[in-house]
């Protein structure tokens, strides 16, 4: 009896880019309708720092994968018709779909791939960016290449960084609570936090490690982005809020409360 590996988020039909399959297919320009309905999008820990100022960032449990959050509830306050919000980052994992990575035989190995079911695609005509020319790949997908290929290497410089929180026991389960105007509660659970407490108490040894490889500064913006849980709360009422004034002509609503707690 075999298990089915769960696909990636937002990828359902990925594919190995190859031109016997996909050399007449092109790329047209898109929205990120796609990531309308997610609460959370992965990043790496080099996007941390321009992430902070847009998102809560914390950590997945299981792997500890460093994600953003960007909703409440199963929708995702940053996307609006299709438009992700222009006061905010727009992570390198959203920016780089349909196109991602496949692990290859070779263990260190991956392969560029293609998600067949995005509806930015079409097999035939003229429109959008060609993924071949000529027999070879275009230079956009060889752009595409070179992008997947750098968010691959920080991914594996992630793991580092993350391996390192928990090989330090740093990281403990937490989640947010929040009610709701009309006294409903929501949660967001199943992701880890830094314990600010043990943080403080590393060694000296580690601190100094820590600092020359940017470590130190990476948890400092984790640790002051769950500041922005209050922030989505507000980004929700004021959804709401529009929605409420287009179909009802209504005021108004009152503020959300908002709880962080360990799980």
């Amino acid at each position: 009896m075999t298990t089915e590996v769960p696909l990636p988020l937002f990828y359902k039909a990925p594919e190995l880019l190859s031109l016997a399959a996909h050399g007449a297919w092109r790329l047209r320009d898109g929205d990120a309708a796609f990531a309308a309905e997610t609460a959370f999008v992965p990043i790496v820990a080099s996007e941390i720092a321009a992430a902070v100022s847009s998102y809560p960032v914390v950590f997945a449990n299981g792997d500890a994968q460093p994600i953003v959050v960007t909703g409440i509830e199963q929708a995702n306050l940053f996307v609006d018709e299709g438009r992700w919000a222009e006061d905010a980052y727009v992570p390198a994992y959203v920016r780089r779909y349909p196109f991602g990575f496949i692990a290859t035989v070779n263990p260190e190995g991956f392969a560029l791939a293609i998600d067949t079911a995005s509806s930015r695609l079409q097999q035939e005509g003229q429109e959008g960016m060609p993924l071949f020319e000529n027999g070879e790949p275009s230079a956009f997908t060889r752009q595409a290449l070179n992008f997947c290929d750098a968010f691959q290497a920080d991914a594996a410089m992630t793991r580092a960084f993350t391996d390192a929180l928990r090989e330090q026991d740093l990281l403990i389960d937490q989640r947010a609570d929040v009610v709701l105007p009309d006294g409903a509660r929501r949660g967001v659970e199943g992701f880890q936090i830094v314990d600010a407490d043990k943080f403080a108490k590393l060694g000296d040894a580690v601190v100094l490690e820590w600092h020359r490889k940017g470590w130190l500064a990476l948890v400092h913006f984790h640790l002051a982005s769950l500041q922005r849980f209050q922030a989505l709360l507000v980004r929700r009422a004021a959804r709401q809020t529009v929605a409420q004034l287009s179909q009802h002509g209504a005021m108004g609503t009152p503020s959300d409360e908002f709880a962080i707690e360990k799980a």
